[in-house]
């Protein structure tokens, strides 16, 4: 098998997506994250096509965290949909928005990571008039969510921002790279 840009892409996202999704009461190994993502599909061959339309990606999300879920118990994880969101939505950026296709319909309405600096800052700005609701989120933990905890997370972004603004940009409120 040849090693190409789509290997090495998904390669990539799925160690950021591993590093970035292991937490404390759900620690597990980079690899295990690249196993876990490919049990669900999510591999070389997963390319603009397999990203759902945006009117279905919230349904579709729920179903790769249930999956993501799933593949961990098959290994010995306990996981829940905050930290199978960060999985999903970490390798995503990287295979997406981060490899140049930020334009696209499909992935500027991707979900964004969501952490504990996200939050914070969320919060301190008062972004969209939810300080309060940033703030319940961040002291939830987003390890900790549910589905329907993660889904009001994304509502309320989507809410803050308008309409037309890729959700990608949430995270010019994250300062993690600082």
């Amino acid at each position: 098998m040849a090693y190409t840009i789509e290997e090495h892409n998904h390669r990539l996202a799925a160690w950021d997506a591993g590093r970035s999704a292991s937490v404390k009461g759900c620690r597990f190994k980079v690899e295990n994250a690249k196993v876990i993502l490919e049990a669900c599909g999510f591999n070389a061959d997963f390319g603009l096509a397999g990203l759902p339309h945006p009117d279905d990606l919230d349904q579709t999300h729920e179903k790769w965290r249930k999956d993501t879920i799933a593949a961990a118990s098959t290994h010995g994880i306990s996981m829940t949909h905050g930290v199978a969101a960060k999985i999903i939505n970490c390798y995503l950026k990287a295979r997406f928005v981060c490899a140049g296709l930020h334009e696209h319909e499909r992935v500027q309405r991707l979900h964004p990571p969501i952490d504990e600096v996200l939050l914070k800052t969320l919060a301190e700005k008062d972004f969209g008039g939810f300080k309060k609701q940033w703030r319940k989120f961040r002291y939830k933990r987003w390890s900790k969510f549910d589905s329907d905890t993660y889904q009001s997370v994304i509502d309320h972004i989507r809410q803050s921002l308008s309409p037309d603004k890729a959700l990608w940009k949430i995270e010019e409120y994250w300062e993690g790279h600082q």
